[in-house]
């Protein structure tokens, strides 16, 4: 008895000790609190890095508190060498600070108060990305056998990396002065990256495309007739058109054979007034750099039914491009595939421009029915007042194709799609009824539509990654008949420049470092 009263006992005294130990380590907090004589702590600190190199810090104020000192050590946790030291106050929270690139950085923060002792350091780290001091590129400074690179003048810099091929240009006192330099020895057509250095440090990448060394090539004048050229060129034959006003020449080319039409520079586009209907031999097919108009172009045939038209029953078709063009005021769709038994290996927009495009609700933006495509690729584009009142990618069950083994995959990735299949009862971005589909719609920014993205149940449900709403509810809003939604999607305002003037420019930073949307708009 007297040892279980002993247990007891000690038992008790303990917890009397804790919660007295407990008690105080509060009233200590209450005190300090009270009448303290050190500043508190900064809580609640975070840090992001923005823009690949300015890390933007925040945290809580506490009332009373309004001076902090900001201190970073580059790639030191134990802060021995202090790299800089910023001096805040509240109200200018957050703050961004600019380091150097590829650098992991201990920051510490301290709350500083007159007559009170300065509070201890609160610590986090952040590790910057590559530095970028590269300047966009201005008409003119990518041609076929060398470029011209532009960085901010008076950089420590010493040399430009380009590869493939390891092109070293080592940079003069002269090119380091002006931020500009030229790279000889590349090759028409081909895709690069050029690294610029300070010694072994990266400061800045870029990627560029050489433009098109003709060659081969077809060069195009506007005193020369179009169509005429576009008829007589052989087959697998690229047209190269300088820049100019093309549309004196205007109406519908069919073809049957593969053929490639091209601007000569990319920044200034030739101006085109065509249509295309492409038939059993028009194996491959591409628009580039062009400007295309649309407005007034009528079929009195009435075969064309868009930009692209695939006919010829049981035709077998290759690859069908659009890249880097303007498409505007076209009435009905972008592409339509309405042929039987008609085989499509893929279809690709890319670093395109298209406004006004199926205005007038006579068929779906992309619009592939009887005829099958393997591959439907939009990627790196913006989509501005498109499809009003009618789906935006339709792939049917064509008879005789669905249901056979074969698969159409859809990738939209990297773009903006602003007012695109907008009407009252919602319209659908991805209308796939083909048997064996597979979609994937990923970093893209999605505004101002009532549009969802499939309500059908043939439709696989899309696979969704990083995309952003704003004036979109449909798309993520479950409470619709039948949606499927894109349950990880963000709402936001991308704040975009001029929407209306197609600017479609974004200032909310988070998506500019998510990388959301058209690339050009970032």
């Amino acid at each position: 008895m007297k040892t279980k009263y002993i247990v007891r006992g000690l038992i008790a005294t303990l917890l009397l000790a804790f919660s007295i130990s407990s008690c105080e380590s509060y009233n200590e907090e209450l005190l300090d609190g009270l009448g303290n004589t050190r500043e508190f702590s900064p809580i609640g600190l975070t840090a992001i890095i923005r823009s690949q190199t300015t890390v933007e810090l925040n945290w809580t104020v506490k009332e009373g508190e309004n001076n902090y000192v900001v201190e970073f050590s580059a790639d030191d946790p134990e802060f021995k060498t202090i790299f800089k030291t910023v001096n805040v106050t509240a109200n200018q929270l957050p703050i961004r600070v600019a380091l150097e690139g590829e650098t992991t950085y201990s920051i510490r923060v301290k709350a500083v108060t007159p007559g009170l002792e300065d509070s201890k350091w609160s610590v986090i780290t952040a590790t910057t990305l590559a530095e970028q001091i590269f300047l966009a590129s201005v008409d003119g400074d990518i041609e076929a056998k060398q470029v011209t690179l532009r960085w901010t003048p008076n950089s420590n810099v010493t040399q430009i990396v380009v590869n493939p091929g390891a092109i070293t240009h080592v940079i003069t006192p002269a090119e380091k002065a002006s931020g500009i330099a030229v790279v000889t020895g590349l090759t028409g057509e081909t895709s690069y990256t050029a690294d610029l250095f300070n010694g072994t440090k990266k400061r800045g990448n870029k990627a560029f495309t050489t433009a098109i060394d003709i060659g081969n090539g077809i060069l195009v004048k506007t005193t020369d007739n179009l169509i005429q050229k576009i008829n007589d060129a052989a087959s697998g034959a690229v047209l190269v058109l300088e820049q100019g006003d093309y549309t004196a020449q205007s109406g519908i080319v069919t073809l049957n054979k593969s053929i490639t039409l091209r601007g000569l520079r990319s920044y200034s586009k030739p101006l085109v007034k065509l249509n295309f209907v492409l038939g059993a031999g028009a194996s491959n097919f591409s628009l580039i750099d062009l400007d295309l108009d649309g407005t007034g172009l009528t079929d009195p045939a009435a075969v064309s039914n868009g930009l692209i038209t695939f006919t010829g029953a049981s035709a077998i078709f290759g690859d069908v491009l659009i890249s880097g063009c303007k498409v505007h005021d076209v009435a009905k769709a972008l592409v339509y595939g309405n042929a039987s038994l008609a085989k499509v290996k893929s279809f690709t927009v890319e670093n395109t421009i298209v406004k006004n495009v199926n205005t007038t609700a006579s068929a779906d933006f992309i619009d592939f029915r009887l005829t099958y495509v393997a591959d439907i690729v939009i990627k790196n584009s913006t989509f501005d007042t498109c499809s009003t009142g009618r789906d935006f990618v339709r792939v049917d069950a064509g008879t005789g194709l669905t249901g056979t083994g074969l698969t159409t995959n859809v990738l939209i990735d990297s773009c903006t799609l602003y007012q695109v299949s907008n009407t009252v009862a919602p319209k659908r971005i991805l209308y796939v009824r083909f048997v064996s589909n597979a979609s994937i719609v990923r970093n893209t920014l999605i505004t101002s539509t009532t549009a969802i993205y499939t309500n059908q149940s043939g439709t696989t449900m899309p696979t969704f990654s990083k995309n952003y709403y704003s004036g979109a509810p449909s798309f993520m809003d479950a409470t619709i008949a039948a949606n499927k939604i894109d349950a990880s999607g963000t709402t936001a305002d991308p704040q975009f420049t001029n929407p209306a003037g197609g600017d479609f420019t974004i200032k909310n930073q988070t998506m500019i470092d998510n990388k959301i949307g058209d690339p050009r708009w970032r």
